[in-house]
C-alpha cells in the first residue's frame, strides 16, 4: 500500500512538472510574439513620420571629422549634423554634407549640356535692384514660416509679394558664395583653366573649421570645379581658390565683391569681408539685398547652372582619380516638396548670429519667378519647410 502511494505522489509530480513547463513555454511565446508586433508598429509608425526624406546626414569639416545622424520632415538631428561640420568661425556652421552616390552619379561630361542655359528663362525679370513694397504687399504671419525673417520678390515685376522683416541687416554667412560665384563667373574665359590648392587656402578652411570641398594640397583643379565646389558643398577651400585665382589674393577679391554690390546699388546696405561667409561685424546685408544678389546671379547663365546643379563630380586627378562628389543638399531636398513649381537655385548659410537661412529661386507653375530670402530658422530642415511654406502661400 506504501509503495502504491508513493508511485502515486511521484506521477503527480511528474504531470504538474509537465504542466508548468507547457505554461512556461506559452509565456515565452506569448511574450516574443508581442514584441515583434510592438517591433513592427515602431517601424510603421516611424516610416510614416519620416516622410520619405533621407534616412541620414553626413556631414564633413575642413577638420575632418564625419558626423551621421538621422533625419525626418522637422528633426534638428541631421541639422546638428550639418552645424557640427563648419561653414564659419562663429560658434556654429553649415555642413558640406556629402554622401556616397551610385555610380553613374553625374559628373563634368553628363551632369549638365556643355552649352549655357538659355537666357530666355530670365530675360523678363524687371530691370534694376530695387524691388518695391506696394499696398499689395503681404505680411508673412502663417506659423507655418516659423524663420523670424523672411522675404519674397516677385522677379518679373519687380514688387515684394510677401514680407517679414525682409530690410533686417543679418549676417549673410554662405550665402555670401552667391556673390562669390557671381564676381568669379563675370571674370572668368576659360573654365578648364586650373589653379593648385595652397596650403595656406586649406589651412584657412581648417582654421575657421569651415566647411570644405575637399580638395587636397597641391591638387590642380578646374576653375568649374572650383565652381561647384563653392556652391554644392559650400567649400571655403573652392571658394577662397576662386577668388585667388580671379584677383591674385582674398583680399582683392572682397574689394571686387563690394564694387559689384555697388555697381547693383546695394553698398547703402550691404558690405562683406570675405568670399566664404565668416561672421564678421562688418560683414552685413538684408533679406532683401540677398535677394537681389540672387536675382543678378540668376540673370548670369554660368551662376545659374551652378546653383542650379543638385550633384556633380569634379574632374579626376592624381589626388582625386574618381573625382570629388558634391551635392547641393538644400535642392535635394526640396525637390520632392509641394512648392507650387519648380525650385531653380539655392544656397544656404548658417552662423549663429542670423541662424539657418537660404536664399533661393523659384519658376511658379503659371510661369511666375519668384526670389525667397529666409534666416533665422532653429534647423536646416525647418530653412527648406520654410521655403516650401512661402511658395504654397503666395505663388499659384
Amino acid at each position: 500500500m506504501e509503495n502504491q502511494q508513493k508511485r502515486v505522489r511521484r506521477a503527480r509530480k511528474k504531470g504538474l512538472s509537465r504542466h508548468n513547463r507547457r505554461a512556461l513555454r506559452n509565456r515565452l511565446i506569448l511574450r516574443v510574439t508581442i514584441l515583434v508586433i510592438l517591433m513592427v508598429l515602431s517601424f510603421v509608425v516611424f516610416s510614416s513620420l519620416s516622410g520619405g526624406d533621407p534616412p541620414e546626414a553626413v556631414a564633413t569639416s575642413a577638420s575632418g571629422e564625419t558626423v551621421l545622424a538621422e533625419a525626418s520632415s522637422d528633426s534638428t538631428a541631421a541639422d546638428e549634423a550639418e552645424t557640427a561640420a563648419g561653414e564659419t568661425g562663429s560658434p556654429a556652421t553649415e555642413a558640406s554634407s556629402e554622401e556616397v552616390l551610385s555610380d553613374d552619379a553625374p559628373g563634368p561630361q553628363d551632369s549638365v549640356d556643355s552649352s549655357l542655359p538659355d537666357h530666355a528663362e530670365v530675360a523678363g525679370f524687371f530691370k534694376g535692384y530695387e524691388p518695391a513694397r506696394t499696398a499689395a504687399t503681404a505680411q508673412i504671419v502663417s506659423e507655418n514660416v516659423q524663420s523670424s525673417y523672411a522675404v519674397l520678390i516677385n522677379a518679373d515685376d519687380g514688387t515684394v509679394t510677401a514680407d517679414r522683416g525682409g530690410d533686417t541687416r543679418i549676417p549673410p554667412a554662405s550665402m555670401t558664395k552667391i556673390l562669390t560665384l557671381l564676381v568669379a563667373a563675370e571674370h572668368v574665359t576659360n573654365l578648364d583653366d586650373t589653379f593648385t590648392m595652397t596650403i595656406d587656402i586649406t589651412d584657412y578652411a581648417y582654421k575657421n573649421d569651415s566647411s570644405i570641398a575637399g580638395f587636397s594640397v597641391g591638387e590642380n583643379v578646374t576653375v568649374r570645379d572650383l565652381m561647384y565646389g563653392t556652391i554644392l558643398p559650400s567649400g571655403a577651400d573652392a571658394a577662397v581658390g576662386l577668388a585667388t585665382y580671379v584677383a591674385g589674393s582674398h583680399e582683392a577679391f572682397v574689394a571686387m565683391m563690394n564694387d559689384k554690390l555697388a555697381e547693383l546699388g546695394l553698398s547703402d546696405t550691404a558690405h562683406f569681408t570675405n568670399c566664404v561667409g565668416l561672421y564678421d561685424d562688418d560683414h552685413y546685408c538684408t533679406l532683401t539685398d540677398m535677394a537681389m544678389i540672387m536675382k543678378a546671379a540668376a540673370e548670369n547663365d554660368l551662376c545659374r547652372m551652378v546653383l542650379s546643379e543638385h550633384v556633380w563630380t569634379t574632374a579626376p586627378t592624381p589626388e582625386h582619380p574618381e573625382g570629388i562628389t558634391l551635392s547641393n543638399w538644400f535642392l535635394r531636398r526640396i525637390e520632392d516638396k509641394d512648392t507650387h513649381g519648380l525650385v531653380r537655385c539655392a544656397k544656404t548659410g548658417f552662423v549663429k548670429e542670423s541662424g539657418n537661412c537660404a536664399a533661393s529661386y523659384q519658376i511658379s507653375n503659371d510661369g511666375g519667378h519668384y526670389i525667397c530670402v529666409t534666416a533665422n530658422a532653429h534647423s536646416a530642415w525647418r530653412c527648406i519647410y520654410d521655403h516650401v511654406a512661402v511658395y504654397d502661400l503666395y505663388t499659384k
